[in-house]
């Protein structure tokens, strides 16, 4: 219709010059013809005089032409318009009965011509109320056999799925072998063979729509009833009739498979199809959405805050979050930090730990009754959060708007985010050393990890950590405080010279290890692996410079590797410098695909391109990407922080670029009682410090009146201070030790880029002197 209407605007003043044309070749042939006597025979008048009645011929002509034409392109438009809408219709209502295929179940054989009748038992059923197909009309009152497999025939050509009925009382009525009905109360089967007709006979049969259904009788079935049985159903059978129920009324067989006979027992929760194949029996998953609006591979921090922002911007939403992991969203941190100080013998089960500053909370976001059962997302009136565990994402298909799971299952989105994270790297010498070094090593990560470590720390008597960043140290400080318990050796070794000698400068490093050491931890610095054996059932590490350090188990963490499995079928950028998914400001990769968290190398409008491994990033990331997913088109100009604590005593934030090849310029103060990681979690509330302090913006901030002490105190006790962080003398990242809530004084600093003559006076903004 608009571009009919174009077409108009272009052709109207045309159509009023003629007009004008018209009615000035009128008025002129009326006074020429008062003037003149009409001498003109009757028979002539109708051409007129010479040069008005052809113009008035043309006008109309054109006139019609216009209006015919415009009509017949308006029809035109609107009927193409209406068949790309029926196709999309019809592709759409089709993906249920794709999936459906793949569901195996016992066959159904529609009965063939009188010929073939013979050949089989039959059981006789009442009429199926089949909606008739609008190119063949059903026939009146076609009768149809129920076949139960007793023996397995070769399979099926694909284009010939074999429809399949379970076994039913012989007490209540038969069900009825039509996808469009719901079935009747169950019957007894008789026992046959599984025939397949030939292809010709198949053509030939009156419920052909029933094997190869156009999309328009696609759209008319019922996805729902391809799935299970309705629940009045199953509540009205007895509980004796149950246990022989198929959970599957009638669904499509595998065109590939070969004809499969229905379990004996379905679960009681959620029906489930087993497959005979002949060498093992798999379960076909009956929960999967074909369709949804939007997907979320992962089913991390990244993911949770995508979910939460898109459902905070359209309420309706339907999220679906993909994970490969058998649990549901949790938060990473107190795997390393909280839990390991828990007085709870049964921590490893409930997962509920203490919070620094007393309070008791659970690891997961949000409890299971937050989300709703896939299978009931796509029928979900006011949508929600749906979160597939346990299955991952093997193939993206960008163009089709789909992916497929490691089960075979496609499912189509319309905006997807990709937040798979990354996997726990290893050292190259312990990889190659064997199976029995590695069924003694632990990459920690996940809850399952956090869990065999804890019975393994429980029953050994040494343990060493690979590694010296913030995991090492933190899971280093966590066992060395049981060690004084129960006996533990736990030994750490790096090859820094000190404690996150990576991130601290040296004075801070080597303050950082003494405080690691008196929490029990023996440290070998400056150690560099050379190999791994395994002898007398104790782990032997040889270093480059002839230690030898023996040990029961080893924890190695020596980094991340983001997850970027899927850029080779997606198409997908990775950087080659820092690894992850290449995006934009905006964390898009193509126009409805985002990625956020650990996977995502994003361009910092202040910073440049990063990629950033916090809790915090994940959390801002995640948010912001579910935002622009709902039409925000917002850029990434958040600075997000990371924190560590050393123990309820020692801990810091951290924001933009702490590198400690970087120039660094250190102000410290004295620490008070309330200068700890315990007091700041009593003042806001929380133990995930991030999630108070994202909110919060600088605003004007009073700086001390009391004056600073000298840049850098060279001693011993480093209690509270800011350490700013220069590139080309602006400051590009700050750590806050053991100064807390300050964080958007700090991230308003780093937004300025401004340089600053006297950093002693920026110090002051954040108030240290203060008791």
């Amino acid at each position: 219709m608009l571009k009919c209407r174009t077409v108009w605007k272009k052709l109207a003043p045309l159509a009023r010059a003629s007009s004008n044309v018209c009615r000035q070749n009128v008025r002129r042939t009326g006074l020429t013809n008062g003037r003149i006597p009409a001498h003109v025979p009757a028979a002539h008048m109708s051409t007129g005089p010479a040069g008005g009645g052809r113009e008035n011929q043309l006008y109309i002509l054109l006139v019609g032409a216009t209006f015919l034409g415009g009509g017949v392109y308006a029809y035109r438009t609107v009927k193409g318009d209406q068949q790309r809408y029926q196709e999309r219709i019809d592709e759409i209502s089709s993906r249920p009965h794709r999936v459906a295929t793949q569901v195996p179940a016992a066959p159904i054989l529609s009965e063939p011509p009188a010929a073939e009748a013979t050949e089989k038992e039959t059981v006789p059923e009442p009429e199926p109320e089949a909606a008739p197909s609008p190119e063949e009309p059903s026939p009146p009152a076609p009768d149809t056999e129920v076949v139960a497999p007793s023996e397995t025939t070769e399979p099926p050509p694909a284009d010939e799925p074999v429809l399949e009925a379970p076994p039913e009382e012989a007490a209540e009525p038969p069900a009825a072998p039509v996808v469009e009905e719901e079935p009747s109360p169950p019957s007894e089967p008789s026992p046959a063979e599984v025939i397949e007709p030939p292809p010709a006979e198949l053509a030939e049969a009156p419920p052909i729509e029933l094997i190869e259904p156009p999309p328009a009788e696609l759209a008319e079935a019922p996805p729902i009833e391809l799935i299970e049985p309705p629940p009045a159903e199953l509540a009205e059978a007895p509980p004796a009739e149950l246990t022989e129920l198929s959970p599957a009324p009638v669904v499509e067989s595998e065109p590939t498979a070969a004809a499969e006979s229905p379990a004996a027992e379905p679960p009681e929760s959620q029906p489930e199809v087993v497959a005979e194949s002949g060498v093992d029996i798999v379960p076909a998953s009956l929960k999967v959405p074909s369709h949804t609006p939007y997907l979320l591979i992962g089913g991390g921090t990244a993911s949770f805050a995508a979910a939460r922002s898109i459902r905070a911007r359209d309420p309706g939403a339907k999220v679906l979050i993909v994970t490969d992991e058998p649990d549901l969203p949790y938060m990473r941190p107190p795997l390393s930090k909280e839990l390991w100080f828990s007085d709870d013998p049964t921590v490893t089960e409930t997962l509920r730990f203490k919070q620094w500053n007393g309070k008791e909370r659970s690891i997961y976001f949000q409890p299971a009754s937050f989300y709703i059962p896939p299978e009931e997302l796509e029928s979900a009136e006011n949508g929600g959060v749906a979160v597939l565990t346990g299955r991952k994402v093997v193939h993206m298909d960008v163009r089709g708007n789909k992916v497929k799971l490691d089960n075979d299952t496609e499912i189509s989105y319309d905006k997807c985010l990709i937040a798979t994270g990354g996997m726990p790297r290893n050292l190259q010498v312990i990889e190659r050393a064997g199976e029995e070094v590695m069924e003694k090593t632990t990459l920690f990560r996940k809850i399952e990890d956090f869990k065999s470590l804890d019975k393994v720390s429980r029953n050994i008597n040494s343990i060493t950590i690979i590694g010296g960043g913030f995991l090492g140290s933190e899971l280093a400080c966590a066992l060395g405080r049981r060690s004084n318990e129960s006996g533990l050796e736990v030994i750490q070794m790096y090859p820094e010279k000190g404690n996150m000698g990576k991130v601290l400068p040296e004075y801070l490093s080597n303050w950082t290890t003494e405080k690691v050491k008196s929490e029990g931890v023996k440290v070998i610095s400056e150690a560099l692996v050379k190999s791994v054996t395994c002898k007398d059932d104790k782990l032997e590490i040889q270093l480059k410079d002839g230690r030898l350090v023996k040990t029961d188990h080893i924890v190695a963490a020596v980094g991340l590797e983001p997850n970027v499995d899927l850029a080779k079928s997606a198409g997908l950028e990775v950087d080659s410098d820092f690894g992850g998914f290449r995006v934009n400001a905006e964390l898009q990769a193509r126009s409805n695909i985002w990625v956020a968290g650990d996977a995502a190398c994003f361009y910092d409008i202040r910073l440049g391109r990063r990629r950033v491994e916090h809790h915090d990033h994940a959390v801002v990331s995640g948010r912001l990407a579910g935002e622009n997913m709902t039409g925000a088109n917002k850029p990434y100009w958040h600075q997000s922080m990371f924190w560590s604590d050393l123990g309820p005593d020692v801990g810091y934030e951290a924001i933009g670029i702490v590198d400690s090849s970087l120039p660094t310029v250190g102000v410290f103060a004295k620490a008070t009682a309330k200068d700890t990681p315990k007091a700041a979690t009593e003042k806001s509330g929380t133990g995930i410090r991030s999630e108070s302090e994202t909110e919060d913006t600088a605003t004007s901030p009073v700086a001390s009146s009391t004056p600073a002490p000298a840049m850098v105190q060279h001693k011993d006790d480093y209690g509270k201070g800011v350490i700013f962080y220069l590139r080309d003398k602006v400051v590009v990242g700050i750590i806050l030790w053991n100064v807390f809530n300050r964080m958007p004084i700090a991230r308003k600093i780093i937004k300025d880029g401004e340089e600053h003559a006297d950093l002693n006076e920026v110090a002051k903004l954040f108030n240290i002197h203060e008791d």
